[in-house]
């Protein structure tokens, strides 16, 4: 039997990119509207900022923290270490953001979410799971850190929990394709093939092109030997998301199968 390329999943949180090529594009978690931890034109500066530039965005935060930005300033600099490429870092101190703010418990739960992602980009699953799980005692239906939280189980190889995660997301959102996705991925492996072909043709009867969803597919056609199959779904990944990190899974997974060689 071919190995096994380490789960497909989607936007977010996804665990699938811990063995993916790594991208000098870093996807940094910026805050969700409503709720915010601060609301100024500063704040709101320095986030744009970081959506284009991270040197800019740690300069202006440090800037603006000796002008007395707080705990806005605190959070903008961690959000910017992350484009810096220093997750650990970042996870820190958001990690102490949250602990200490006075801010609303939805605004503190979306800063340890944010405190999660990082410790994933940082591959310390152990340490997201923490995050994730403290922020959900504050915000227990909050689908998003339930879906961030399997991913961490996932990456520590509980997939069981993993599962069990899931199937509480899809409970409250059943059209979550990411969710269906990650699913399919925790399923396969527990060496449940053929649940997992059926959830990830679920998720893609609902999104058709969604390339996570293909290059799980292409995995489960070809550990059930079809070979021309698998091959397909990956092509079919390279067309309609080139560029990313799934797609250079795919590549890689094509390049490999060409090869003879088992699949990552």
């Amino acid at each position: 039997m071919a190995g096994l390329v380490i789960c497909a999943a989607a936007a977010g949180g996804a665990w699938w990119w811990l063995h993916a090529p790594q991208s000098s594009q870093v996807e940094i978690p910026v805050p969700p509207e409503p709720p915010r931890l601060t609301d100024s034109a500063e704040y709101e500066r320095c986030l744009s900022l970081l959506r284009e530039d991270s040197d800019a965005a740690m300069a202006y935060a440090e800037e603006w923290a000796g002008q007395g930005g707080g705990e806005g300033a605190r959070h903008c600099s961690a959000l910017a270490m992350i484009g810096l490429g220093a997750p650990e870092r970042a996870a820190e101190q958001l990690e102490r953001i949250a602990r200490d703010s006075q801010a609303s418990a939805a605004a503190r739960a979306a800063v340890l979410g944010q405190a999660g992602q990082a410790w994933m980009m940082a591959g310390d699953a152990a340490r997201a799971y923490g995050a994730t799980t403290m922020a959900l005692t504050m915000e227990p239906q909050d689908t998003d850190l339930m879906t961030d939280r399997a991913v961490a189980l996932a990456a520590m190889r509980r997939y069981s929990e993993a599962l069990q995660e899931l199937d509480n997301v899809l409970r409250l959102d059943p059209d979550r394709v990411e969710a269906i996705v990650f699913r399919a991925s925790a399923l396969r492996n527990l060496e449940r093939v053929e649940d997992a072909m059926r959830a990830i043709q679920q998720a893609l009867t609902a999104a058709p092109d969604n390339p996570e969803a293909l290059l799980e597919r292409g995995i489960l056609h070809q550990l059930r030997g079809e070979e021309g199959a698998a091959r397909e779904d990956w092509e079919r990944v390279i067309s309609v998301a080139p560029e990313t990190p799934a797609a250079e899974l795919a590549q890689q997974n094509l390049a490999l199968n060409e090869a003879g060689l088992p699949q990552r």
